[in-house]
């Protein structure tokens, strides 16, 4: 075996072979490493984070259903807050509405105090005071209307005759309370009570 290594051509394709085998060798421990490289720069950036959360997939179709999804929360988003303005709008809507119809009844209140109507229950009664009291002397009638709530007043002062109603204002003008206050400030109250009532008078009889 060392005669044959002493041979110049044998001892030459040894050291070659020997050569080719060391290069090689360095070779492969260089490339190794560089081909691992690259594979990795292949690797899509949202693979490896979902494979790091337990994905080991990845296709279009599950990134155009992800794309929708995150639209479907903005549109739900969206539409929650407009229900949400619509809420408080239709509250303060009930509010101000609310606030309306007690105005409203306030003043159908104060409207249902101010105008007299005779019932048809005391039409009667009222009408034979009416005439009673035409045929006194305005003197007497207003003696009578001093002692007098305003409501009964008007009552009756509707179914007289403007003539006769206003002779009786007329001597309400001229007089004063036993207080000093002048009755021809009753009068234009009661004046002013004629002018709301409800027209109401029985028909004359036949």
């Amino acid at each position: 075996m060392i005669a044959k290594l002493q041979n110049p051509m044998i001892a030459a394709a040894f050291s070659m072979l020997l050569s080719v085998a060391i290069g090689v060798a360095l070779c492969a421990r260089m490339i190794v490493p560089l081909l691992e490289q690259a594979v990795a720069v292949h690797v899509p950036k949202e693979a490896t984070e979902l494979k790091q959360k337990g994905w080991d997939f990845w296709t279009i179709e599950i990134e155009n259903l992800s794309n929708e999804l995150k639209d479907e929360r903005v549109r739900l988003r969206k539409q929650s807050d407009q229900m949400d303005q619509r809420s408080a709008r239709l509250a303060a809507e009930e509010k101000e509405l609310a606030k309306v119809r007690a105005d409203i009844d306030i003043l159908r209140k104060e409207i249902a105090d101010r105008v007299i109507e005779i019932s048809t229950d005391e039409q009667k009664n009222i009408r034979t005071l009416a005439q009673t009291y035409t045929n006194l002397t305005p003197k007497a009638a207003v003696a009578i209307f001093k002692e007098m709530d305003d409501t009964t007043a008007v009552k009756i002062l509707s179914l007289m005759k403007p003539d006769v109603v206003g002779a009786i204002f007329e001597q309400m003008s001229g007089l004063a309370t036993p207080e000093g206050v002048p009755l021809a400030r009753r009068a234009a109250l009661l004046s002013e009570k004629l002018r709301l009532m409800k027209s109401s008078k029985p028909p004359s009889p036949s």
